[in-house]
């Protein structure tokens, strides 16, 4: 079994152990149902907003243990079994509708650390939900693990530049455009310039470098979670450099991870080697 396309949710394959199988697939439905209400259709600011605030109401109610509406019936009963089974925290799922909302409202990022509070609530809270299945409650490895998501998504974010602004989004911050004596103005799907393409360069560095901070995190986790991280992380290092491969031409083109890539990730899956004997972890 496979879940796809909400891009902020790196499990769900073959090696997600059974025992919390039916709870990742819970909170992923979650996590795509809300994103859709942000996201699809043609559906005014204000409409999607109510429906996010309806949806929102919905969790409410099955964390006090109320029956859910028939609108969503079948994302929130299993999520509410979910949440009692596991004890999952309710503050992480209200995070995940926070940036939704957030993302209806398409505000422009002033610099990295509006960038990385969005990344917060969009992507940071999945990874802390899987901890707490998988009992992993330490602090190193929460960070890791904060790290690693927001890795992912910076890269979903640097592998949609193009598309991105197609919908009228632009997620590099104002920072990092002055930077390279850029505007807003100047991004436009399809035409990559030197200073765009150093723009991604160093926005591509960037979320290498937070998913190597994060990536030691895959020798805290015990068999197929630990397994299932490392080709998380692989894959989104090797988004990062098929952008790089492409000389960062990132507003033209938009590489993918295919099944191609696949004996590549699983080798470099089996080389993460653990940090030195002596030094933990950061």
């Amino acid at each position: 079994m496979r879940v796809e396309h909400y891009e902020n949710f790196p499990v769900a394959s073959r090696l997600c152990p059974p025992a919390i199988r039916p709870a990742v697939v819970a909170i992923y439905h979650f996590a795509r149902t809300a994103d859709d209400l942000a996201d699809e259709g043609d559906a005014a600011a204000a409409q999607r907003l109510a429906d996010l605030h309806a949806y929102r109401t919905e969790l409410h109610r099955i964390v006090q243990r109320q029956l859910p509406s028939p609108r969503w019936r079948t994302v929130f009963e299993p999520l509410a079994d979910a949440i009692e089974r596991h004890v999952l925290p309710p503050a992480l799922l209200h995070d995940l509708l926070d940036a939704f909302e957030q993302d209806v409202l398409n505000p422009p990022y002033p610099d990295r650390a509006a960038l990385l509070d969005y990344c917060r609530r969009s992507a940071n809270p999945v990874g802390r939900l899987l901890l707490h299945l998988y009992g992993e409650h330490g602090d190193a490895a929460r960070r890791e693990s904060d790290a690693i998501c927001s890795a992912l998504q910076l890269a979903n974010f640097w592998q949609d530049f193009g598309r991105d602004l197609e919908r009228g989004r632009c997620y590099a911050s104002e920072d990092d455009l002055r930077a390279h004596g850029l505007v807003r103005a100047d991004l436009r799907p399809g035409a990559d310039t030197p200073a765009t393409r150093a723009l991604v360069r160093d926005l591509v560095d960037w979320a290498r470098a937070l998913m190597l901070q994060g990536a030691p995190l895959v020798h805290r986790l015990p068999g197929r979670a630990g397994w299932e991280l490392r080709l998380v992380v692989q894959g989104g290092l090797r988004i990062l450099e098929k952008i790089a491969a492409v000389q960062h031409a990132a507003l033209s083109h938009r590489p993918t991870v295919t099944a191609a890539d696949a004996p590549l990730l699983g080798w470099r899956a089996i080389g993460m080697r653990p940090p030195p004997a002596g030094r933990s972890p950061r």
